[in-house]
């Protein structure tokens, strides 16, 4: 085990009421659940608690330091019982040093090792539910069960609270619901400049007044590029360019699968694929409408929320965390799940809008994703969520939030 700061060791404790919070993460990646932590975990110590973060590290871990963030390094993401069981004694050492009022736990293996290390020192412990999960079999169903077993159980969409309720029997009393934040600072249109959309639209070589269909997400079939594109062949009388945006992470495969798609309909010079894109906001920006169509539910779904955020229609599949987070027919519309000629239909009426339409519906969806889906909102419903607890006093027992066993 190791900390990346020791400064905090000769801290006094903090006072009751005061969160000490340790959030425990397989790493920190790019994920959302990674920067969900890194977000909360920066809110704590900016509201003057104690902070601190547990995992195997990660490009993220940067930014923890200079927000007066402490971060340790364990072995969270493996899922070996005998590592496991390692991680409850180093656990209950880092709760002990930093002196820990609250663990929370977001991923499943991390989440056994930390349930059980906050039950022997005495703490709360808290879990966020950060997607479906694959139930598979009883084995399965038990190790998932984990992450409804916290004195508070935080669902990061109400699609992902109606899963718990549906297969995992709990307290409904510990159920919170806090969509994942979006950071405004960062998708905020008055900052980014002319230079950045046209030196974007240069690199992609986006013709002018050619509008631009856009779908981010990484090159996985679950994304739904292919019904995107066969979406696209239905639309030969509309002037439009597509971008679709996201890095193969390896699948090649499947890359090759959709030029060779792109081919075959005679959209060659119409569909662009674009690697990672380190402008997002600039993106959107470019973009006359953003498409999310995941053909498996997505947990939340925050290409919805930061292109609202960025004033740009969206059209997404009925399914998953995407349709709460539009205003539909105001912010953007709906289409049947893998339905490629719905698709076309909606992405017809989007291109269709005119000028005062979209400045209308701009407007409309910033002022809905400030209200809802801003990353300060997020962080203050789940310092709440903390605040809940340490009100009151001692370690609040609800039924189903017991201590669980590694080796049941």
């Amino acid at each position: 085990m190791s900390h990346g700061n020791d400064a905090s060791a000769g801290r006094p404790a903090v006072a009751p009421g005061v969160p000490s919070v340790l959030q425990v993460l397989p790493a920190l990646g790019r994920g959302g659940a990674e920067r969900g932590a890194v977000d909360v975990a920066i809110a704590i110590a900016e509201a003057g608690g104690r902070s601190v973060v547990a995992s195997q590290g990660g490009v993220l871990e940067k930014e923890l330091p200079r927000s007066d963030v402490e971060h340790v390094t364990l072995p969270l993401a493996a899922k070996n019982p005998f590592v496991m069981n390692r991680n409850i004694g180093y656990l209950k050492q880092v709760i002990e040093h930093f002196g820990i009022n609250v663990v929370h736990a977001r991923s499943r293996a991390p989440a056994w090792s930390a349930h059980a290390a906050a039950r022997d020192a005495g703490v709360h412990f808290v879990t966020t539910f950060h997607g479906t999960y694959n139930l598979g079999g009883s084995l399965k169903w038990h190790y998932n069960a984990i992450m409804t077993k916290g004195d508070r159980v935080i669902a990061i969409s109400h699609f992902i609270a109606e899963h718990i309720r549906a297969h995992y029997p709990m307290n409904p009393a510990r159920l919170r619901i806090i969509p994942r934040g979006i950071d405004l600072r960062h998708f905020d249109p008055a900052s980014v400049s002319a230079e950045r959309v046209v030196g974007l639209a240069t690199q992609w070589r986006i013709p002018e007044d050619v509008p631009l269909i856009m779908l981010p997400g990484r090159l996985t079939r679950w994304k739904g590029q292919g019904v995107l594109i066969e979406a696209l062949a239905k639309l030969g009388d509309l002037d439009f360019i597509c971008a679709i945006v996201g890095s193969a992470e390896g699948n090649l495969a499947y890359q090759a699968e959709l030029k060779q798609q792109i081919e075959r309909l005679g959209l060659a010079n119409r569909v662009l694929i674009k690697d990672h894109c380190d402008d997002m906001p600039a993106a959107y920006i470019l973009a006359d409408v953003v498409v999310s169509a995941s053909t498996d539910p997505e947990a939340f779904g925050r290409v919805v929320s930061e292109a609202q955020a960025m004033g740009c229609p969206v059209v997404a599949s009925n399914h998953g965390g995407a349709p709460e987070q539009l205003i539909v027919g105001r912010t953007g519309s709906l289409f049947r799940n893998g339905d490629a000629d719905a698709l076309a239909e909606a992405l017809r009426g989007a291109l269709s809008l005119s000028a005062e339409q979209r400045q209308r519906l701009a407007a409309e969806a910033m002022s809905h994703v400030h209200a809802q889906y801003a990353k300060d909102v997020m962080c203050a419903r789940t310092l709440a969520v903390y605040g809940e607890l340490l009100e009151a006093g001692n370690v609040e027992r609800l039924p189903g939030s017991e201590r669980q066993d590694l080796t049941a």
